[in-house]
């Protein structure tokens, strides 16, 4: 086959740019999010239309391409570019489009979630999604998504009424809970094993545009004390009010004493939807068990408070994430996490707990492809330095903590782990819910074309 020929027609056939090594613009659009991965695509397309998509998969398909999609370019895994491959670049397709009346959301493939605030916020709206404003909203989606509001409105695949994608044949299709309704059922946390989804469609909620949030801040040495406490009490609080916990060095904000900057602490970050009075009561008896020694809590900005940690994940830093669904969060789990928390290899990882539960738990497990719904909390451990000469002791210290934790967990989050192996993607899901995916793979991408994400491998091709 003349590549070359097949090249000028990909070129001819598509209005965004196509580009090879060499070309002015292909280093910025081949890095993404997590610097752990310098892959060299041999072609990238920066697609603009749903037909420059059209012609991306049908040029990979035809030409045996290895194919990475990428919206936010935000995933640990880093699947969204791929060596030697097509690398299909949708982050120039970031349009919005919110209608107050009907409060739906229309959202293309490559926007950031803070621009989907951005846009929502105007008319006191959101749609529930994750807590770092530069996520792509796509990637984010697919595997679940969840964040400060959904204890309160569910998950954003709960949120999610449509998406218009295009398959490894090259159509371009609707899926929701009428129209290729299995499809709709496997997209909402199978992740882009199916397609390329050039836009979703989201119900957005009313919240106003501010709420009483922020985190406060706790002593290390207090770790287990405090978190016997808070292991019980949050699952106490109305689904309004969310409450998590991260190990983790002190970043310098003011409100933190000097003192404590840049040494291990415990952050206990909150948001409430409703009056700050209530707020201030629900929030008491956490701020009173063991010792506060910083305190941000108040009324921010929604947008504000979305973006709150972004600073903490810039991108460039090399980033290994491994993952739980936790059980409970038992004595003998508080301490292997004191311990290994002790023995952080970077000054910038974190262990971060969300407590879960709410709405987005009372959701039935089958109901969409995200099952894990009655678990109380999700453990992310998150791996994050510099150099890559410390990758090795790094990611050793993840995957020793991830395996001391091992017995308290029940499956894992898709968008919380660096490791896209057959055991992990059977992990993210129950026997049920797999055997259900397989056959939506099986259906929609035999030969396995969409296999850069947590993959499914469709019985045809394994």
């Amino acid at each position: 086959m003349d590549h070359s020929r097949e090249l000028s027609l990909l070129v001819n056939s598509t209005i965004g740019p196509v580009l090879t090594r060499g070309d002015a613009g292909y280093d910025e659009a081949r890095t993404i999010w997590n610097g752990m991965f310098d892959r060299h695509p041999a072609v990238i397309v920066r697609c603009h239309t749903v037909n420059d998509v059209v012609a991306s998969v049908n040029y990979a398909r035809d030409n045996n391409l290895l194919l990475a999609v990428k919206g936010g370019g935000h995933h640990s895994a880093g699947t969204s570019v791929c060596d030697d491959g097509l690398m299909l670049d949708l982050s120039l397709m970031d349009d919005i489009h919110v209608d107050p009346a009907t409060r739906s959301v229309t959202v293309q493939g490559g926007a950031l979630l803070g621009a989907v605030d951005a846009a929502c916020q105007v008319h006191g709206l959101a749609v529930p999604s994750g807590i770092i404003s530069h996520t792509g909203a796509g990637g984010l989606t697919l595997g679940g998504g969840f964040g400060w509001i959904s204890r309160k409105h569910g998950m954003t695949i709960d949120n999610l009424i449509a998406v218009e994608m295009v398959t490894a044949d090259g159509q371009v299709v609707t899926a929701d809970a009428k129209m290729n309704a299995e499809l709709f059922w496997a997209v909402r946390g199978g992740g882009g094993n199916f397609g390329v989804v050039t836009q979703f469609t989201y119900k957005a909620v009313e919240i106003g545009t501010e709420l009483y949030s922020g985190p406060i801040v706790k002593l290390v040495e207090n770790f287990e004390e405090y978190a016997r406490f808070h292991r019980e009490y949050v699952r106490t609080l109305p689904d309004e009010m969310t409450v998590w916990m991260v190990v983790r060095h002190a970043p310098p904000l003011p409100f933190i004493p000097e003192q404590y900057h840049g040494k291990l602490v415990v952050l206990v970050p909150f948001a409430y939807l409703g009056d700050e009075e209530s707020g201030k009561a629900l929030i008491q008896p956490l701020r009173e068990m063991t010792e506060t020694i910083g305190d941000g809590s108040g009324m921010h900005p929604y947008i504000g408070w979305q973006s709150a940690f972004d600073g903490l994940v810039s991108h460039g830093a090399r980033n290994y994430w491994k993952s739980h669904n936790l059980k409970g969060l038992p004595n003998d789990l508080l301490a292997v996490i004191a311990d290994f928390s002790s023995r952080m290899p970077s000054s910038e990882c974190e262990v971060f707990i969300p407590h879960f539960e709410g709405v987005a738990g009372r959701v039935a497990p089958d109901e969409t492809a995200y099952p894990h719904r009655t678990v109380p909390f999700v453990m992310n451990i998150h791996t994050r330095w510099q150099n890559a000469s410390d990758d090795d002791r790094c990611m050793t210290w993840a995957r020793e903590f991830h395996e001391a934790t091992k017995a308290h967990s029940q499956g894992v989050y898709v968008n919380f782990t660096s490791d896209q192996t057959e055991g992990q993607a059977r992990n993210s899901y129950t026997p049920e819910s797999w055997n259900k995916l397989v056959g939506v793979k099986n259906a929609w991408d035999p030969k396995n074309l969409f296999r850069m994400n947590m993959n499914i491998i469709p019985k045809s091709a394994g």
